[in-house]
Parts: C-alpha cells; sequence; structure tokens
C-alpha cells in the first residue's frame, strides 16, 4: 500500500504496530512501550562497518539508529537509544534526505536499526527517497519481536531483512524482555521477511547481499541450550535458504552487570559448543565471531552524527 500522511495519523492514534498492542495515543501526546510519540527520533546516520561482511563490505552499511525500542531487553548494548534517552526529532523529508546523502557517502546499503515503531514514517520516506534517486538495497535491522501485520507495510519497499532471534524460551523472553510470547512472535515474523524476499541474492563481483534474510542469535551466558533450539528450529524451518549469524558479542554493560546471569560474558567452550552443534546439525549458510567481540568499542557514539 501507499504510505500517506493521513494514515500514518491513524495508526499513531491508537498504536497496535508491535505484539505489544499498547494502543498509546501517540499522535495525542502519549507514548508507547517504545517510549516514543509519533514524531520520528533518530540518534545516529553514518556508514557502520561492524555488520555482517556482506552487509558493510568495504564501503559500509549506511545505518540510521532510531530512538526507542519496542523490546527493551535489560542487556541492550544500545541502551541508551533503546530507552529514548538520546536523540533528536526529525521530519519525514529529513529522514528521507538521510537516506540519499547515506547514498552519496558511498554506502553499500540503507540500515534502518529497530525502526519498528517508526515503521509507517519509514515507508513513507522510503517511498519519497525512491523517488528522488535511492537506488541502493533496503535492509531492515530489527530485534524481532515485529507484528506480521505491521511488516507488511514494507512488502517492496525492503530487500534485505537483518532479524535477531533472541530467546526461544518463554520463561528468559519473559525476565529479560518483559515478553513471553516472543519466540511465536519473532518466528512468525522471521517467516514473512522470508516471504517479502526470498533466498539469498548476492552481487556476483561484490559478493554484497542484495536480497535476503540472515537471522543474528546472540548467545547469552548460561543459555547455549537456547541457543541450540534457536538453531535447530531455523535449520529445520529455512534450510540453506537463509542465513544464520551467530555472535558472541555479549557484553555485561553497567545495567546488566549487577544481573545473576548476566553478570559475565559467554565463555569460548560455550561460543564453541554452539559452532559445533551448528556444525553437526548442517548449517552451513551463516556466520561466526572471532577475535575480542565482548567490548563496549563495537558500541557506535551516539552523537547525532548524519541527524
Amino acid at each position: 500500500m501507499k504510505m500517506t500522511l493521513e494514515t500514518i495519523e491513524s495508526y499513531m492514534k491508537d498504536c497496535t504496530l508491535c505484539p505489544r498492542q499498547c494502543h498509546a495515543g501517540r499522535s495525542l501526546g502519549q507514548t508507547g512501550f517504545c517510549r516514543q510519540g509519533a514524531q520520528v527520533k533518530a540518534a545516529r546516520a553514518a556508514l557502520h562497518f561492524w555488520e555482517e561482511p556482506c552487509i558493510s563490505g568495504d564501503c559500509g552499511s549506511g545505518t540510521v539508529f532510531f530512538s526507542g525500542c519496542s523490546l527493551q531487553c535489560v542487556f541492550c548494548q544500545n541502551h541508551s537509544i533503546a530507552l529514548g534517552e538520546t536523540g533528536r526529532i526529525i521530519s519525514l523529508e529529513r529522514l528521507c534526505q538521510i537516506y540519499l546523502e547515506l547514498q552519496d557517502q558511498g554506502a553499500a546499503n540503507i540500515n534502518l536499526v529497530t525502526a519498528g515503531h517508526f515503521l509507517p514514517q519509514v515507508a513513507y520516506s522510503l517511498e519519497l527517497a525512491r523517488m528522488q534517486g535511492l537506488a541502493i538495497p533496503v535492509v531492515y535491522n530489527t530485534g524481532g519481536y515485529e507484528s506480521v501485520s505491521t511488516l507488511k507495510l514494507l512488502d517492496g519497499l525492503v530487500d534485505i531483512y537483518l532479524p535477531d532471534l533472541k530467546y526461544h524460551s518463554p520463561e528468559l523472553s519473559a525476565r529479560y524482555a518483559k515478553a513471553p510470547d516472543y519466540f511465536g512472535k519473532a518466528a512468525a515474523a522471521v517467516a514473512e521477511m522470508y516471504r517479502q524476499v526470498g533466498t539469498p541474492v548476492f552481487a556476483p563481483d561484490t559478493g554484497m547481499m542484495k536480497r535476503g534474510v540472515i537471522v543474528r542469535h546472540l548467545l547469552l551466558p548460561g543459555q547455549t541450550g537456547d541457543s541450540k533450539r534457536i538453531l535447530r528450529y531455523l535449520h529445520d524451518t529455512y534450510g540453506d535458504d537463509i542465513y544464520i549469524s551467530i555472535m558472541n558479542q555479549y557484553t555485561p554493560l553497567a545495567q546488566a552487570a549487577k544481573i545473576p546471569g548476566l553478570d559475565r560474558p559467554v565463555s569460548d567452550a560455550e561460543y564453541a559448543r554452539v559452532l559445533d552443534f551448528a556444525e553437526r546439525i548442517g548449517i552451513e549458510k551463516g556466520f561466526w565471531q572471532t577475535g575480542e567481540t565482548c567490548s563496549e568499542s563495537f558500541i557506535p557514539p551516539f552523537g547525532y552524527q548524519g541527524i
């Protein structure tokens, strides 16, 4: 569907964009669980070199970090923007300009990070940018807690989906994100993403992804069993039709360091067990991390660059 300002207003009057279904009157001055009102708020727009190689490449991914989040995991490495504490309000015209500026800087793609609570506005801005010359792929980068009906607004606008699949256990997702329904909602969201973009397509000359789904999973300390259940589900469901990115970069930041179970990094042995399991069940299309990844240096500065 073509997004209009009137349609955006209707979504913001009684917000049910995410699975929280909080019905906040965001255009009436209220904020939802995401802690955001109706106006788009973002904290950074810049070339980003720390995504998967087929996303960042040598040129960098044109990443736009939106403020707020409908998931609010207690260990989030981007907690200052997830809580809405950091960010500037921008117009839809300015958001469109940002995409075009990143394209002019040589970005391999436009990478929309945690944009679900602004999804109608994002759809509008993407349509506007396409009319003004946006020609590089669009990546939708999300924590995975999305409503299928809302994702349908992006059909035909997004080329690459980059969702997390964080938790299999409802106990874990309830404890760390107050979302016991996380796995069911996120699994349905990934299915919709796959329906929209299909199997991976790469540029033959550069190896950059042009279309497809990469599902990320971040190991949590002491939760190798949950990680294995997620990997088993993804491989049994999609086989080689998606890529799986298995990450060990969990960093116990200040807000999580005092929470039992989250107060240490993932050990090398834990990561090795999960990677061995992935190999045993036949996962071949994927990414893993090497070297020192548990570090705050991987968290970009949110100083309104490019906003």
